[in-house]
């Protein structure tokens, strides 16, 4: 028995012995240098502050790099913005638009179907400060508020001159409205011109083909139908063309006409002085009681020597004087010569 309790307690200090040397044992020191104690040698001091800074120092510049990134990414937005905002207004300032504007703001009330489209035209020029291509520079060198600033600059010019590009058009579609009413309004009247022509110069002209091209030029004109002015115009010219051939065949015919008036009023006047037989004016001949053709002017004594002379009428043939007597002519034959009665009949008449 006591063999067993011997045993017993010896087992158990063999069992608490080393829960005392735990308990006995000294707590572990960790240095302040940061050493690691187990293997008992001290760490130096400045080593953590260095490490701090290597940390901030990484921190940094990962920092100072992703701003780098972030900036330059920036800039690049800003600059293809600014470039999109550029080629868009380039395409509404462009050489050839900018002398459409100017063609519209060229045009008055009176040339346009709609005057409220000149108004409006005028109202859109003001607002953009004029007819002017502005200066946009977008470059890579600039800042990224730069940029911004003249993208915004190119969208501000870009609204207003989208304005005048919408009253311009409205403006320019007035105009071609007007000027194709007016062609239709030309033709017609042109047709009624062309139809009166046709019909008064009937028989009038030198070369009755011309009057069949301007019928011709009428029906043609009469089957147009286009939205174009420039086919009623050509429509007009046709006729026009066709109706100076006509107007000149006329005009032939007329001198013609004239012309074969007066060749044949001369040769009735040249057959007229054929047909009229010579006359000649000779001295009175006595000769036996034959007759006499008096050339002489007789000078009639009237009252006391005073006399005047009457022409002889010509082709008179006095009555045969018996005997070698003398004549006396009769009343009709001076009257007819004179116009004045020299003799009375029953009286005598002087020759001197």
């Amino acid at each position: 028995m006591e063999d067993q309790e011997d045993e017993g307690t010896m087992d158990l200090q063999s069992v608490s012995d080393p829960v005392e040397d735990e308990a006995s044992a000294p707590p572990a020191i960790v240095p302040e240098d940061g050493g690691d104690p187990s293997d008992g040698k001290p760490r130096p001091k400045w080593l953590v502050p260095v490490i701090a800074a290597v940390v901030v120092v990484v921190v940094a510049v990962a920092g100072l790099v992703g701003w780098r990134v972030f900036e330059s990414r920036r800039h690049d937005a800003a600059l293809d913005s600014c470039t999109q905002a550029v080629k868009t207004l380039q395409g509404k300032t462009s050489s050839g638009h900018m002398a459409q504007y100017r063609e519209a703001a060229g045009i008055k009330a009176d040339q346009v179907k709609d005057a409220k489209t000149v108004l409006a035209m005028a109202r859109s020029v003001k607002n953009a400060e004029g007819l002017k291509r502005q200066t946009v520079q977008c470059k890579a060198s600039m800042s990224a508020a730069d940029l911004n600033a003249e993208a915004g600059k190119a969208r501000r010019i870009d609204g207003r001159f989208a304005v005048v590009a919408k009253a311009a058009k409205a403006v320019l579609a007035s105009r071609d409205a007007k000027v194709l009413d007016d062609a239709k309004a030309a033709l017609d009247g042109k047709k009624g011109e062309a139809s009166r022509l046709l019909a008064d110069s009937d028989g009038k002209v030198a070369d009755n083909a011309t009057r069949d091209g301007l019928q011709k030029a009428i029906d043609q004109a009469g089957q147009v139908k286009s939205g174009k002015a420039k086919a009623y115009q050509d429509a007009v010219n046709a006729l026009q063309a066709a109706i100076d051939q006509v107007n000149a065949s006329v005009q032939a015919k007329s001198q013609a006409d004239q012309q074969a008036a007066v060749q044949a009023a001369q040769a009735a006047q040249a057959q007229a002085a054929q047909q009229q037989p010579a006359q000649q004016q000779t001295a009175p001949s006595y000769r036996g009681g034959g007759g006499y053709t008096p050339s002489y002017r007789p000078s009639i004594n009237r009252g006391g020597g005073g006399g005047w002379s009457v022409p002889a009428p010509a082709q008179q043939s006095a009555p045969s004087t018996p005997n070698g007597g003398g004549y006396n002519p009769g009343v009709e034959d001076w009257m007819n010569s004179t116009g004045h009665p020299v003799c009375q009949q029953g009286q005598a008449c002087g020759i001197g």
